[in-house]
């Protein structure tokens, strides 16, 4: 018998006008880790959240077919009657904290399930342990980063210990050592205990390693079903290595960087280093930041940081959670007071946070965009469809914000303050959520705003987008900057290093072990 069965699902939200998820059947076996793939809007969130019921019961709309967990089926049990059995974590942590304190949230399930004080304490120490997050237990989530935050979200619904945990994004947020963590405690809860595990992700390189099974969604149907290694070699999303071996003719295509290192071993020619990614032309100094030193309550964000950003420049700030990268681009913004040092920027400087959603006030995509050129006093529809095309949101222009997938408000976000023109734009995180083509859009973006003169600077855990995308690259450490130069210089060093660096040095990425191959 299986885990969990998807029989037949078909779903529309209410007052849209198509399904959102088309015929979808499959089932999950006891014990199987299984990664669901597909491009932003495909409807993986969708069905995820039909995993426990909270689609249809708490999202209404029009329902028909059959999800049962556990032996237990969704059309007749509420999602509260599932909580002992499948673990769910959101896309967006936030979402899901009910108590204003880490160490209570965790242990809110464990009193609704009836635990004793004992068993409950226990659970709470296993889960905080598990994702090295005992030190943020006696903290208010809000004063977490949102790595943090993504990190006591998984550890609440690990805590009830279900047999079948959904994931949506896990380590959309996570630093490399934090998604390893969260990858690793998920492997340990499938391998020992054998709890069956169902994850939407973006982020293959570590993910399809670990999966018995990857499916893929288009439309929302279920287009692939089977063996990662098969499954995934031809996936636009698939990890960097395969795309390696995809540009160089390797069969097989690896999924790992072992596989990828042990055909690399046969090759007969060694990569020579091309020459660093550099602004065509560098420009003066838009923004500067000397000895900034902040502190949140007793926490220590920043500890005397300094950066500077010249025009036609893109920089890659780079960090583990906690590290200071969110403060120093607030800071950089003029949005954060500094304890002591300065700011200084010579033209508008243009922010766009974590979380998109706090931007959004408009009934659609397009006005949402144009809602910024309003308050610049102008409504230039030439510069809004010239973002919208950036960003690759024509075809979302009449659609709501907040029905948007994670991916997409990503992009409209970063059109909405964009369009304003600012010479500078500050970018937090902003691959959360978007699958390969989103960041390619997202990269062919940034690339054309330093072209034109402005500067870009972006905080990100992506190495491999730090790797194609950046001119310099500054890491942070306890709000320290610990080390800065360019992306090679940086990376090379780095135990977390792009995979290309990691199978052929000194390159970088596909395009220049394609280009050194093809000479």
């Amino acid at each position: 018998m299986g885990m969990l069965t998807f029989d037949g699902v078909h779903y529309r939200y209410g007052g849209a006008d198509r399904d959102v998820v088309h015929d979808v059947s499959f089932t999950l076996q006891p014990g199987e880790l299984t990664v669901l793939v597909g491009a932003s809007g495909s409807g993986k969130s969708t069905l995820l959240r039909a995993a426990n019921g909270i689609v249809p019961h708490l999202t209404g709309g029009t329902f028909s077919g059959n999800v049962v967990a556990a032996g237990r089926s969704i059309r007749d049990h509420t999602p509260r009657e599932f909580a002992d059995v499948v673990g769910f974590v959101h896309q967006d942590p936030e979402a899901q904290f009910v108590v204003d304190h880490v160490e209570s949230d965790i242990a809110f399930v464990l009193e609704n399930l009836g635990l004793d004080g004992a068993a409950m304490r226990r659970r709470v120490e296993e889960v905080l342990d598990a994702l090295g997050i005992a030190h943020l237990r006696d903290r208010p989530p809000t004063s977490l980063s949102g790595g943090e935050r993504q990190r006591c979200a998984i550890a609440g619904a690990l805590a009830a210990s279900p047999s079948i945990l959904v994931l949506d994004e896990p380590t959309s947020q996570l630093d490399p050592q934090g998604a390893d963590d969260v990858l690793a405690a998920l492997a340990r809860l499938n391998t020992d205990l054998g709890t069956t595990v169902l994850l939407a992700e973006h982020r293959l390189d570590r993910a399809a390693p670990l999966a018995d099974r990857a499916m893929i969604v288009a439309d929302g149907r279920l287009v692939a079903d089977g063996d990662p290694a098969t499954t995934l070699v031809t996936y636009d999303g698939a990890p960097t290595v395969t795309l390696l071996g995809r540009a160089l003719a390797w069969n097989p295509l690896p999924l790992t960087v072992k596989a990828a290192r042990r055909i690399a071993g046969t090759l007969e020619r060694t990569p020579t280093p091309p020459p660093d990614l550099r602004p065509a032309a560098p420009g003066p100094t838009l923004v500067t930041v000397e000895d900034a030193t902040v502190r949140h309550r007793t926490a220590r964000a920043l500890a005397g940081a300094s950066v500077h950003v010249d025009a036609g420049e893109v920089v890659a700030l780079l960090g583990r959670n906690g590290a200071g990268k969110s403060t120093l681009l607030r800071v950089m913004a003029g949005l954060q007071t500094t304890d002591r040092g300065r700011r200084s920027a010579t033209g508008r400087v243009a922010y766009v946070p974590q979380e998109p959603g706090s931007l959004f006030s408009a009934a659609t995509v397009a006005d949402e965009v144009l809602a910024t050129l309003r308050l610049l006093g102008t409504t230039d529809m030439n510069l809004a469809e010239r973002w919208l095309d950036r960003m690759g949101l024509h075809e979302l222009r009449d659609r709501h914000p907040r029905s948007l997938s994670g991916g997409e408000r990503q992009r409209l976000a970063i059109a909405a303050v964009a369009v304003g023109a600012a010479p500078v734009l500050l970018l937090d995180e902003p691959t959360r959520g978007m699958d390969a083509t989103s960041r390619s859009v997202l990269e062919r973006a940034i690339a054309e705003h330093a072209a034109e003169g402005g500067a870009v600077v972006f905080a990100t855990h992506d190495v491999e987008l730090a790797a194609r995308a950046a001119h310099r690259v500054v890491v942070l450490g306890d709000g320290e900057v610990v080390a800065e130069g360019s992306a090679r210089e940086v990376l090379a060093g780095s135990l977390f290093a792009p995979q290309v660096l990691r199978v052929l040095p000194p390159l970088l990425t596909v395009a220049e072990a394609e280009a050194w191959w093809n000479r």
